[in-house]
């Protein structure tokens, strides 16, 4: 599957990168949330993992105008954050994000999270066909 990942962090970016693609995704990495903004939109993915703080445009920012563009309003997002108050959470959600992770990531928990993903998007398919 095709995934964006937004991390400013080039470790984090990195080692998640690796693992992403030893679980057989396919993935783009932007360092900033403007330049994850521009890699959605020139080339869609059904997958966003957006870090919450990042310089040019946070993860909230980003989910919200992905959110809000008719084309890439189905894109599942995954917000990564060290944040993990219940009014973080909320405020992501509100934002639009599927999915609210925090760090220390714990591979299980993205695994799972990714998984869920594929099956809905792969539901949003069968139900276009069949329109």
């Amino acid at each position: 599957m095709k995934i964006l990942l937004v991390e400013d962090d080039a470790v984090s970016a990195m080692a998640l990168r690796m693992m992403l693609t030893r679980l057989g995704h396919e993935v783009t990495v932007a360092s900033n949330g403007l330049e994850g903004w521009h890699s959605i939109q020139s080339s869609p993915t059904p997958v966003a993992i957006l870090d919450w703080m990042m310089p040019e445009m946070t993860g909230i920012e980003l989910c919200k105008r992905i959110k809000e563009d008719p084309r890439l309003a189905k894109t599942c997002v995954i917000i990564l954050t060290a944040k993990q108050t219940r009014a973080d959470r909320v405020e992501a959600l509100r934002a639009g994000a599927d999915v609210f992770l925090s760090k220390p990531l714990v591979k299980e928990d993205l695994i799972a999270r990714l998984q869920i993903a594929e099956r809905i998007i792969e539901l949003d398919l069968a139900v276009a066909l069949t329109a």
